[in-house]
């Protein structure tokens, strides 16, 4: 399956960049205000990062296709107030990392602003070991979200803000109570192309 999803977004970017008006290349990064909802969770946020790659492809003036791969690690930490998410020390055993799949739509406001919105796919890449000894196979591999936010752009700058709400019941355990992940990502990227 994941190998389908990824043959199909390749195959998706391949043929849009070939009836593309422009097109552009690069890096980002920043940060991952992150939380996992549930009953075993607090609701609460704690600092993890992201890092990867876009391509941004035109189809006309107004929208381009952004598909993007980006390495996120989600932490959780049992903090209640939202100025300790940045004081490392409140960070705990509980850490997620996942390579995720955003395919975003953007809708040029102007030439410099623009809203974006669509799925992503995560495939989670490294599982920590006091998580798997308190939990077995508490997590699946995938998750699925929505993705909604704005971007800047100045020259070959970007600028962005947005939000990541999980669908995905992040456990693999059969009953009603539900763990999902969501996340607010500020960042900073760089068009090399």
């Amino acid at each position: 399956m994941k190998t389908k999803l990824l043959t199909f977004a390749f195959l998706l970017f391949i043929g849009s960049s070939a009836f593309s008006q422009s097109f552009s290349l690069g890096i980002k990064g920043g940060a991952n205000l992150g939380k996992i909802e549930g009953q075993s969770f607090k609701n609460e946020f704690s600092l993890g990062y992201h890092v990867g790659g876009f391509t941004t492809i035109g189809l006309g003036k107004k929208f381009a296709i952004q598909p993007e791969v980006l390495f996120n690690q989600i932490n959780n930490d049992t903090t209640t107030s939202f100025s300790d998410v940045f004081r490392v020390k409140n960070a705990k055993d509980i850490q997620l990392k996942y390579l995720s799949i955003p395919l975003l739509l953007n809708y040029n406001v102007t030439h410099f602003l623009a809203i974006q919105v669509g799925p992503q796919f995560g495939v989670l890449l490294n599982k920590n070991d006091n998580l798997l000894q308190n939990g077995q196979n508490a997590f699946k591999s995938g998750d699925f979200s929505l993705v909604g936010g704005v971007q800047l752009k100045l020259l070959n700058f970007r600028v962005y803000g947005r939000y990541v709400g999980g669908l995905t019941d992040l456990r693999n355990i059969g009953n009603s109570n539900t763990w999902k992940a969501s996340a607010i990502q500020l960042g900073v990227g760089l068009s090399i192309l």
